[in-house]
């Protein structure tokens, strides 16, 4: 069965062999989309649970059961969607000048631009008015893969919108074929650590969460609804993504600091010494430069588990280049495979971005035992495009297997997944934890809060 099949990929990517009673219900198609985006977001969700399941045995000795089903699984890759606030839906994720636009030739340049700078760039090299027309009209007259690398150049986020067959013809589809699913590795000696006190698998464990938009907020929402405490770090000066912010950050508290500055630097330096994971999504190199790269976090705290997400690997010509997760479908052939060459489009859910924090999370996870049994500091490596090729490994549906299904689960499946939770941005209809575990079922312990609402430091300080 393909659940079992990719489950074990993914622990045996982990070197992790644990003995758990996993049930994972249903299989693709679930949503009209030829990637088997269901199966492979319940693989990874069934990892977490074997994740905290194994926590809970070092805690207790006892073993524990967990459930997950597809369709619930599909929904959770873009919960984002289902996000109310005040019975209203948020503002549109959405930047109008983002997307996939032809060129003169008939190739087809994507732009990202849900950042403003990111946007101003774009439209800065285009040399046309940030309006959407304006924009249409300028890549019409012009060269997809020229005007992706001049907006490269500038310091936005484009790409030309490739073929599978093109893909890996490119050097950069080498290197990240070259990584492993994701790495966990040890990089620096320090005692083992007992887990602190606590009755849920994560309590007492204390996560720094300096990550942007989908993928690495995932991993930390994830690891707080295992039960550990999350402070979310944000760049006051920084673009954010709205009321995703709100969404991702559940059982979270989030604080402002502003690395530029010394003193903020070393309240993070202060708060990295009580902290026992460390997960950052920005661009490679980026906080290194500020002083907090994955081994400068050991020799800082030694113990930690550094957690790291990058586009494309950091390696490779691109290694070094931002990245999202429909970068990645737009580059590597899945936006055309979706849509086809004189229309690609995305898939209908952010499965990329989901799997990869899943993962990031277990890994995590996996990285906390190994320093409870053995100590140690360890490094989580995650990568959104070696992430993209995995799901695209998994295989494809044909387009007869998917003709008439609907665009979304039923009213009464998103309601019976959902919950409401008192925030003061407002009241918070979404959805809950999906995963199912039989003695620490996932919650959140805490609701989103606004960037920014908290003091940096943690709960006891």
């Amino acid at each position: 069965m393909n659940n079992t099949r990719n489950l074990k990929g993914i622990l045996a990517a982990a070197s992790f062999i644990e003995e758990s009673d996993v049930e994972i219900a249903g299989a693709d198609p679930v949503l009209p989309t030829r990637f088997r985006i269901a199966e492979a977001g319940a693989a990874a969700l069934a990892a977490t649970g074997i994740g905290a399941a194994a926590l809970w045995r070092l805690r207790t000795g006892r073993q524990q059961s967990i459930g997950i089903d597809a369709r619930a699984a599909a929904a959770a890759l873009r919960s984002t969607r289902y996000l109310r606030i005040d019975g209203a839906e948020p503002p549109p994720i959405w930047d109008p000048v983002s997307g996939i636009y032809p060129d003169a030739a008939g190739r087809h340049l994507y732009i990202h631009c849900n950042f403003a700078n990111h946007r101003a760039a774009a439209v800065k090299t285009l040399g046309v008015a940030d309006d959407r027309k304006a924009v249409a009209a300028a890549i019409a007259r012009g060269n997809a893969a020229d005007l992706a690398e001049a907006i490269v150049a500038a310091g936005g986020v484009g790409v030309l919108v490739r073929t599978p067959a093109e893909w890996a013809a490119h050097p950069q589809s080498a290197a990240v074929a070259s990584l492993p699913l994701f790495s966990i590795e040890k990089i620096g000696e320090a005692p083992p650590e007992p887990l602190p006190p606590g009755e849920r698998p994560l309590a007492g464990i204390r996560v720094l969460d300096l990550t942007r938009v989908l993928a690495g907020p995932t991993c930390a929402r994830t690891l707080a609804e295992h039960g550990a405490e999350v402070l979310k770090i944000a760049g006051p000066h920084l673009p954010h993504s709205g009321a995703v912010e709100l969404d991702t950050g559940h059982g979270k508290r989030s604080a402002h600091l502003d690395l530029r500055q010394p003193a903020d630097a070393e309240t993070l330096r202060r708060l990295v010494r009580g902290s026992d994971v460390f997960s950052q999504s920005f661009r490679p190199g980026t906080l290194a430069a500020r002083g907090f790269a994955p081994e400068a976090l050991a020799a800082l705290r030694p113990g930690i588990v550094a957690v790291t997400l990058s586009a494309f690997g950091g390696v490779g010509p691109w290694g070094g280049r931002r990245g999202f997760d429909t970068v990645v479908q737009a580059v590597s052939g899945m936006a055309v495979i979706e849509g086809g060459t004189e229309k690609p489009r995305f898939m209908p859910v952010s499965a990329i971005d989901y799997v990869s924090g899943y993962l990031m999370a277990f890994g995590a996870m996996v990285a906390l035992h190994r320093r409870a049994s053995e100590g140690g500091s360890w490094l989580v490596t995650v990568s959104l495009a070696r992430i993209g090729q995995w799901i695209t490994e998994r295989g494809l549906l044909s387009a007869a297997e998917i003709e008439g299904l609907p665009a979304d689960l039923t009213t009464e499946e998103i309601a019976a997944l959902s919950t409401e939770s008192r925030s003061p941005a407002g009241r918070l209809t979404h959805l809950g934890p999906v995963l199912r575990m039989s003695e620490t079922q996932p919650r959140w312990a805490r609701p989103a809060v606004p960037l920014g609402h908290d003091p940096a430091a943690w709960t006891d300080q």
